[in-house]
């Protein structure tokens, strides 16, 4: 299926249509399952988290599908719910574990070197630590434009702020990090 603003429509109608929905959701999951696994794998940095995260996902978009009205694009309205699942999940894990999510990021950091999936050298291990300084939103923003290579409109679409304050944040982001790098 192409991306035009028409095949989106008529996926989003066959969703919406209860006829047409399992087969539609099976399309969408096709779709869109990778580049939103590797969003979340951004966040969450588990790959059994990060797969517990995008079928949680899956779920709240399939039964709000219906609540979707368009206003956005149907990927950037699925992006701000896997970000919140994302965020919800490790929060309630860090609570479950009495630890601050800050915290649990650092774990996270830590196990990801013993991770099966996770085929990162030494230098993107640094950097991944680098990246779990930063204050969540600027993680977001430096994650999004860095690794999925997003446009700046595309995140302000998803994360409902101006370009500007993505452009300053993901700077400020930069900042952080090659400071954190020069200095470990």
């Amino acid at each position: 299926m192409s991306n035009t603003p028409e095949a989106e429509q008529d996926l989003i109608l066959r969703l919406q249509k209860q006829s047409t929905s399992q087969e539609a959701f099976r399309e969408l999951i096709t779709l869109y399952k990778e580049r939103l696994y590797w969003h979340i794998r951004n966040i969450a940095k588990s790959h059994d988290d990060t797969d517990d995260i995008l079928q949680n996902t899956f779920i709240k978009i399939f039964r709000n599908i219906d609540k979707f009205k368009g206003d956005s694009k149907l990927y950037s309205w699925m992006y701000r719910i896997a970000t919140n699942e994302a965020i919800t999940f490790i929060n309630k894990k860090a609570r479950r574990l009495k630890i601050t999510s800050e915290e649990l990021q650092d774990q996270i950091i830590d196990n990801l070197e013993s991770d099966v999936y996770f085929e990162g050298n030494e230098i993107q291990l640094k950097l991944q630590k680098a990246i779990a300084t930063l204050p969540q939103k600027q993680q977001q923003v430096f994650n999004m434009k860095y690794f999925e290579e997003l446009k700046y409109r595309e995140m302000a679409e998803i994360l409902s702020t101006s370009e500007g304050a993505l452009k300053a944040s993901y700077h400020i982001a930069t900042k952080k990090i090659e400071e954190f790098l020069k200095s470990n």
